[in-house]
């Protein structure tokens, strides 16, 4: 609607340059936007306003003339008023809306899918845990972002690719492998001090004795540094099958999982290094190797390999990041949680290094979950173990409560997540408020089936003219928005906006429900609201199904 109107506007401000009536025929961009207050119409545009000056004439006047040149006899414009300054406020006709319904019968699944990415390749990183422990409610938060991200940006044209960066490598998975020879040391009776820093949870337990199991004694035979290096492998493979099961369970999948080991091992860490420090990017100092990247916007160069001679975390994803775009990827984004806030300038200033565009760069940062039962704070401590896994919280209040209650707010802000509300049958909970409305919309459409004999829902042109309720024409208006929610929500990374969406329309449609009746003693009626709670149905499905959330027909 809004593109029709667009281009109305801009045929008639042609016609009014070509009547003498305007001074020009540049005219500047204008919005159209929705009012805020229903009695000042459907669409407004500050058209009028913002061309002022080139034309050399007050709004108002502009407005009057582009009102004449519209014509009062346009099917979709009822009327159009002059607001304010010279806002241009446009009440459309009923029957205008009704060919949205249509529109999402025909495109049905792919009601709100565009071309505007133009098959642009876009990598989205995210999860990207440390393959050391079990993953927490925050990893929860990142990967349900940065999943669907990724499917906003596919149905928006793009052609996106799922990654996984496992850090495998460094002090932690070191650490990791101490950790679980300690434990193994102890499943043979001896006593041994387990150092603060190592690793406390069962989970360290329960991948010894798995090692046991699979090896017996053998670890016994070869030198410490050696057990502790087999034990960091095999503890981090465990890890890494544990977190893809949970993920699994939440609906996410990969199309890589990338090794930071392979990454090292594959020379491609030392070859960088090298080249930048062939271009004296990379200097010694301390005996240790540092990288320029206060030139490029950080605050002060950093270290790249330690006086010790080990590599940092920061030069491996030096080396990552020019992977990623040498792999071709027109946009690469990376879905961290909010303590890494402070990583992303030397991140971009290693890429405008490389001479590459650092807006090819993207960081979505996510920020804490406070997990809660009946308001009171759960608590968490991942060092010593003691902590809700993301694996519970998953067991106890499903898949779709998960997901759907980590959208319900902007990721940039701090999110309570309450395990009581999001079992709750109620419309407390947000998800089953919305899902609700496409299990109710199943059951009317049975009813209609068994008992009213409808066999079938089509347009018919008279039905669908009787469809002329204040909250019928709300929720075709609200249908109507929905392509340009899916669009802003890809363009801005920003899947919230689908979950505000859907709880909006699941509120139009229960004041809809709780006023009228579907299926009324007037068939040709019942025929058309038939018609249009289905479009309902159809729209909280997509809008669901990209959130990676499931449509029940019955709950």
């Amino acid at each position: 609607m809004k593109n029709i109107l667009r281009q109305l506007i801009t045929d008639a401000a042609n016609t009014a340059f070509d009547n003498k009536e305007f001074n020009s025929n540049e005219f500047a961009e204008f919005v159209i936007e929705e009012p805020k207050a229903d009695a000042h119409g459907d669409l407004s545009t500050n058209f009028a306003m913002v061309n002022a000056k080139t034309q050399k004439m007050a709004p108002r006047q502009i407005a009057e003339i582009l009102i004449r040149c519209i014509g009062n006899d346009h099917p979709m414009i009822e009327k159009a008023e002059i607001a304010g300054p010279g806002f241009i406020n446009f009440f459309i006709s009923t029957a205008a809306w009704y060919p949205v319904l249509s529109d999402i019968f025909e495109k049905d699944t792919r009601y709100g899918f565009s071309d505007m990415g133009k098959g642009q390749k876009v990598q989205v990183e995210f999860v990207s845990a440390n393959p050391t422990g079990p993953l927490h409610v925050g990893h929860g938060r990142g990967a349900v972002v940065g999943d669907s991200v990724a499917a906003l940006l596919s149905a928006c044209g793009y052609d996106v690719h799922r990654e996984y960066y496992i850090n495998d490598a460094g002090k932690q998975i070191q650490t990791l492998g101490l950790s679980v020879f300690l434990r193994c040391q102890e499943l043979d009776g001896k006593t041994v001090e387990f150092p603060e820093d190592c690793y406390q949870g069962d989970y360290i337990h329960d991948i010894a004795k798995a090692l046991k199991d699979e090896k017996g004694d053998w670890i016994h035979t070869i030198s410490e540094n050696d057990a502790i290096a087999f034990c960091s492998g095999f503890a981090a493979d465990r890890m890494i099958i544990r977190i893809r099961s949970v993920l699994n369970s939440l609906g996410i999948e990969f199309d890589n999982w990338y090794s930071e080991q392979a990454l090292v091992d594959s020379g491609k860490v030392e070859s960088v290094i090298q080249k930048f420090k062939d271009r004296d990017l990379i200097y010694e100092k301390d005996d240790a190797l540092w990288f320029r990247t206060e030139p490029f916007g950080d605050e002060k160069d950093r270290v790249v390999v330690r006086n010790n001679g080990q590599s940092t975390y920061f030069a491996s994803d030096i080396a990552y990041h020019q992977d990623k775009l040498d792999r071709g990827f027109d946009r690469i984004i990376d879905v961290w949680g909010a303590d890494h806030h402070g990583y992303i300038p030397r991140i971009r200033a290693s890429i405008a290094a490389s001479g590459k565009d650092e807006k090819q760069f993207v960081v979505i940062l996510t920020q804490l979950v406070n997990l809660l039962r009946k308001g009171i704070p759960v608590s968490m401590g991942k060092r010593s173990g003691h902590f809700v896994t993301l694996k519970e919280v998953i067991e106890e209040v499903g898949r779709d409560a998960v997901r759907f209650i980590f959208l319900t707010r902007h990721y940039d802000s701090p999110l309570d997540f309450d395990l009581e509300v999001a079992k709750q049958k109620t419309n407390d909970n947000p998800v089953y408020y919305v899902q609700y409305v496409h299990a109710r919309i199943s059951s009317i459409i049975k009813k209609a089936r068994e008992e009213n004999g409808i066999t079938e829902i089509t347009f018919n042109e008279t039905a669908v003219a009787k469809i002329t309720e204040p909250e019928e024409l709300r929720l075709i208006k609200h249908l109507a928005r929905y392509p340009e929610t899916v669009c802003a929500s890809a363009e801005f990374m920003e899947p919230h906006r689908v979950a505000f969406y859907l709880m909006e329309l699941a509120a139009d449609f229960h004041a809809y429900y709780n006023k009228h009746r579907v299926l009324t003693e007037d068939p040709v009626l019942a025929a058309g609201r038939l018609y249009l709670i289905l479009a309902v149905q159809k729209v909280i499905r997509n809008g669901l199904t990209l959130l990676g959330v499931s449509a029940p027909d019955a709950m």
